[in-house]
């Protein structure tokens, strides 16, 4: 299963401008976020300081988290990256340079 940091940011000019509608936008988000924590999709989810804006981090299918993300639209923009672990990446890595590495030794 893949993992995916999720950069999210609130779309506030779609967002609605009375307190009891807002109230009640928030709290249907707050059971889905809920939702997906029990499920084990989500692993973490917080805020930045700015209060419209945050992350969470998704060990999901990229579906799931498609069809999640599409459900929350117009309210939020998304920025979505796969993450691939540093054992994986120190991995490819090394295999990618210790070609150049061999050709300049010869």
């Amino acid at each position: 299963m893949a993992r995916f940091l999720v950069l999210w940011r609130r779309s506030l000019t779609i967002w609605p401008t009375d307190p009891a509608e807002k109230s009640k936008l928030i709290q249907k988000m707050g059971v889905a976020i809920d939702n997906s924590i029990k499920k084990g999709e989500i692993k973490e989810h917080g805020h930045f300081l700015d209060g419209n804006s945050g992350y969470t981090i998704w060990e999901a299918e990229a579906t799931d988290i498609f069809r999640n993300l599409s459900m929350t639209w117009p309210y939020y923009e998304y920025e979505v990256h796969e993450i691939i672990p540093y054992e994986k990446s120190g991995e490819i890595l090394r295999a990618v340079f210790k070609i150049p590495a061999e050709a300049a030794k010869k």
